[in-house]
This record gives structure tokens, C-alpha cells and sequence, in this order.
């Protein structure tokens, strides 16, 4: 779990790094290496790495907007992806989908930049699942702002209703997007939605990785039982803006020292150290996954960008006439129109 998270962590101020070049003074959202928006999850490492260490390469997860940290703890291909990130042509996504619409089959990790988007696919997995007699769970991240979109409490009903192994997921960093959680939302417990769905609903109140594993545990196993689905709500803290550029004029000074102050990394490593390990060896785990990022950032500034022309490859429909030099070719089988 630290080395998830502190690769994570990483991976996070390098690409903040990046991002921000050429994008100053002026905030230029098309400037820079990383074209587009970016959102960031330092601060919410602990969630990604207590859950995913129960999970196997055939579960699925489906992450929010800001899904970093989710990723690396199930595995996604740590090139691939931000090969993705900066719009490269060997991207999970050939380049086009950038950081909010990451797709890696080979570990069943997907996300997307809808709110809440996530949790009727998970669910869809969990059906899948239990169709197929298999025990894969499905897990859905969504942040605390989420907790009141149709999307996750009909995905609660349809788990409920069906029985299905999915764990529900809220990352409560205590704000959504611009707005403290009490200005958002009515429960200061997320867990608490659990309780209209007839299903478990537990809450992790500070960011602490070991509880966080210990209480997905339980869920996890649950759901891999066929016992039915969950929902967790884990603290963890923001500790960049809603979105890097963001000059996040709304959030009180105070708030973003209390966040600073919250580290999870720094709790679970001296947890490690009251438990035998020495600091040459964390910092050897720690060299460890910042080359691995580095490694990753290289790689993906290596790849060449998509061709232009691709633009029109792996779409839904042909693209309408005049677009292309060729006309779009149909086959209109037992039809002479």
C-alpha cells in the first residue's frame, strides 16, 4: 500500500509539473504538454491503495474524474496511461480520450468525467458476475458531492434489489468542487444512504490507509460471498484545486493547512516504522516508485501524437459525407437502395 501511494503522490506533483508548463502567466487550458483540464488526487491515496489490495485483475473498478491514484492501485499500465494523459498515440485511448476516459481491459479499470457516472457500470459488472457464477466483485469510486446524483442511488436500488457484489466507494474530501459538504448535501455521514438501500454502510472517519484496508476487507470478502453490496464512505483531503488552474479563492487559508497536516503517507509510514521497518528501507520503496514515474513521464513525452486522419477511427458511425477524401462505404445486405 505505501509503495501505491507514494507512487501515486509522485505521479501526481510530476504531472502537476507538467501540466503547468507553458500555461503561465495567463492560464492557457490548450498550452503545455498535457493539453485539456487535469484534476488531481493528491491526498487521496489511502482510499485507492486500502481498497484495491483486495481486488484481482478480473474485478472491476470504475473511478470519478480524478482517478490517478485508483488506477495504480488496480494496476493500469503506468506508460500507457500517461501516454494517454499527454495525448499520445500509444495511450490506453490512442491519445483521445486524455485523463477522464482511461479504459484498461487487462485489469478491468475504467473512469470518466460524469458524475457518477461510474456506479451503473459497476453494477452491470456485478450482474455480469453473478450470471456468469464467477466471484468478481465490481467496486465504484465516486466523490461525497456525488451522493445525490440519480446514477448512484438508482445503482444502490439495482445492487440491492439483485443482490449483487459491488462495494460503493465515496471519497469525502469536504468539498465538491467549489462548495464545502454541508452547503451540498443534507448527511454529514455518506455512509448513512446505505440505510434506504437495506445494505451495509460503513464510514472510515480519517485518512488512514490500515483502516481503511481493514474495513474493505470485510466488504470486499462480503461481496465475493454473495452476500450482497456495500457502501463506504472514507475520509481522505484535497490537497491541490478542484482543477490545476484552479485559484480555489473560495477555500479558507486554514482549511488548506489542516489538509497539508492530514497526510496519509506520512501516517502509514510511521506505522511501518513502529512495526520494524527501517527508514533506508522506505526510502529504497520510495526511489523505487519515483523512478517508476519518471520512467512513465519519459516514456509518454517520447510517443508520437495521433495522426490527424485517425480522428475518424474507432467511432461509432462513419463519418457524414465530404468529411474525408472517400466516401463512407455501406453494406446494405438483400437492398438495392
Amino acid at each position: 500500500m505505501y509503495v501505491d501511494m507514494v507512487t501515486a503522490r509522485h505521479y501526481e506533483e510530476r504531472l502537476q509539473e507538467e501540466y503547468l508548463e507553458g500555461k503561465q502567466p495567463a492560464f492557457d487550458i490548450s498550452a503545455g504538454p498535457i493539453p485539456g483540464e487535469l484534476h488531481l488526487a493528491a491526498g487521496h491515496e489511502a482510499s485507492a491503495a486500502g481498497v484495491c489490495q483486495h481486488l484481482r485483475d478480473d474485478d472491476t473498478v470504475t473511478a470519478p474524474h480524478r482517478p490517478h491514484h485508483v488506477a495504480i492501485a488496480k494496476g493500469v499500465d503506468l506508460e500507457r496511461m500517461t501516454a494517454e494523459i499527454f495525448g499520445r498515440e500509444t495511450g490506453l485511448g490512442k491519445g483521445k480520450g486524455g485523463h477522464m476516459h482511461l479504459f484498461d481491459p487487462d485489469v478491468g479499470f475504467a473512469c470518466s468525467g460524469i458524475i457518477a457516472e461510474g456506479c451503473p457500470p459497476a453494477a452491470g459488472a456485478g450482474l455480469a458476475a453473478k450470471k456468469r457464477n464467477t466471484d468478481s466483485v465490481a467496486v465504484a469510486y465516486l466523490g461525497e458531492g456525488a451522493i445525490d446524483q440519480g446514477a448512484f442511488l438508482e445503482s444502490l436500488n439495482f445492487a440491492a434489489v439483485h443482490d449483487l457484489p459491488v462495494v460503493f466507494v465515496v471519497e469525502d474530501n469536504d468539498w465538491a468542487i467549489s462548495m464545502p459538504k454541508g452547503r451540498v448535501t443534507d448527511v454529514e455521514n455518506g455512509a448513512q444512504r446505505a440505510g434506504g438501500f437495506d445494505m451495509p454502510g460503513v464510514r472510515v472517519d480519517h485518512d488512514d490507509a490500515v483502516a481503511i484496508y481493514d474495513a474493505a476487507k470485510e466488504a470486499i470478502g462480503r461481496a465475493r460471498d454473495r452476500n450482497g453490496p456495500t457502501l463506504m464512505e472514507v475520509q481522505v483531503h484535497r490537497r491541490m484545486g478542484h482543477f490545476m488552474g484552479d485559484p480555489e479563492s473560495y477555500r479558507p487559508e486554514e482549511d488548506q493547512e489542516a489538509a497539508a497536516e492530514r497526510d496519509s503517507i506520512a501516517r502509514l509510514e510511521a506505522d511501518l516504522q513502529s512495526h520494524g521497518v527501517d527508514e533506508e528501507s522506505i526510502e529504497e520503496l520510495r526511489d523505487d516508485a519515483h523512478e517508476r514515474v519518471e520512467d512513465a513521464i519519459a516514456f509518454a513525452k517520447d510517443q508520437p501524437e495521433p495522426d490527424p486522419s485517425a480522428a475518424h477511427e474507432d467511432v461509432f458511425v462513419n463519418p457524414p459525407s465530404g468529411v474525408t477524401d472517400t466516401e463512407p462505404e455501406y453494406d446494405l445486405a438483400g437492398g438495392d437502395d
